[in-house]
């Protein structure tokens, strides 16, 4: 090439395209390097996402295992709520039993406290269940004349043998098998305890407006005795007045009179005998005071009934009658440790009964 030919080209031309180039390389370099941050973005995207699924699997794992413990400590909460619910019942049903024994210690007591409420002293005698039985509301008592009244629960017999020693051997052997045709029963023996006055102290005064008439006819109706006796005592040449009230006695056999004036009581009863006119006949009658009394100090004690056994636990398999002929039967045979029965009387469940127990007649000299 000739000198000339070089001149000919443009050397700005050169710089430019020089300069071109330049720009061009470095926006290369500039592309290339978002290149790579685009690269290393995408490739940090990639582990993000690997360690998001890996964490979402953990946590999935996590949560599953969560809710399997959940759903056992509800049902363990569950099982516990039925279990307190359960033991809540039984508890109520304890209650309600222990309600039900209270109120048959209750009547229990309560009929206790009748039998220690006593009019007059009583000596501690010797009492035997002869197969009566009394009904009323004042049946249950302890009087004068050594008589108690005896509450029977249902499903229970009472039985008096002729000698002590037949009944202190069915008490010792406690449980007695007795045969029933086809089938059999098991009945326990059981020891009579009552409560008795042991001492007691009265607190007494004269009555200004009752009189004790006694010494009765026998053989007069009730209501002729006490006709009469009003007549007779409301008469003023007797030494009576009005009568306000008659009343009769039955267990002591004697009528007590009521006056409206406070002074008639002591003028018939310091006179004492008096010969009433029933008609056919006269009677001479007898007039005490009559003393209203309040116990002041009382001590009790338990006595027991030696010749008679207390039988419980019997069903009511059978009619009544018929049980307890079984029963006397099968304690009247010395083979079953029995012996001569005195008197027997069964109460089948569901039914009341009052026993009457009269003072025991003394047997070998003995007294009690």
């Amino acid at each position: 090439m000739s000198t000339e030919d070089f001149s000919l080209v443009d050397t700005d031309s050169l710089d430019s395209k020089q300069k071109e180039i330049q720009k061009c390389k470095k926006k290369h370099e500039s592309l290339l390097n978002e290149q790579k941050i685009l690269k290393d973005g995408i490739e940090n995207n990639k582990n993000f996402a690997r360690e998001f699924r890996r964490r979402a699997e953990e946590r999935k794992v996590s949560i599953e295992e969560e809710t399997k413990k959940c759903t056992k400590t509800i049902q363990k909460e569950k099982e516990k709520c039925s279990n307190i619910q359960e033991e809540q019942s039984r508890l109520q049903m304890d209650i309600l039993k222990m309600k039900e024994e209270l109120q048959s210690l209750d009547r229990k007591n309560s009929s206790l406290k009748k039998q220690t409420e006593i009019s007059t002293a009583v000596p501690e005698r010797r009492v035997v269940f002869q197969g009566e039985t009394k009904e009323g509301a004042h049946a249950v008592s302890f009087d004068v004349n050594s008589r108690i009244v005896y509450p029977m629960e249902g499903g229970t017999a009472l039985i008096t043998f002729e000698e002590e020693d037949v009944a202190q051997k069915i008490l010792s052997q406690k449980e007695h098998r007795v045969e029933l045709g086809d089938c059999a029963i098991t009945v326990q023996a059981k020891p009579i305890q009552f409560l008795v006055p042991d001492y007691v102290e009265m607190e007494t005064q004269v009555c200004p407006h009752r009189i004790l008439v006694s010494n009765l006819p026998k053989e007069e109706p009730e209501d002729r005795t006490l006709d009469k006796l009003d007549i007779y005592f409301s008469r003023k040449k007797n030494g009576g007045g009005e009568v306000e009230d008659t009343d009769m006695l039955h267990d002591s056999g004697t009528v007590v009179i009521t006056f409206v004036e406070d002074n008639i009581a002591k003028r018939l009863s310091d006179k004492q005998d008096h010969e009433v006119d029933f008609g056919r006949k006269k009677y001479k009658v007898k007039v005490t005071p009559f003393l209203n009394g309040e116990i002041s100090q009382m001590k009790i004690c338990n006595s027991d009934s030696l010749r008679t056994v207390l039988l419980t636990g019997i069903p009511d398999i059978m009619e009544k009658d018929n049980l307890q002929d079984n029963l006397e039967i099968h304690f009247q045979k010395t083979t079953n440790g029995g012996g001569e029965v005195e008197g027997i009387l069964y109460n089948p469940l569901g039914h009341n009964t009052l026993a009457l127990f009269e003072e025991d007649s003394p047997k070998d000299s003995q007294t009690e």
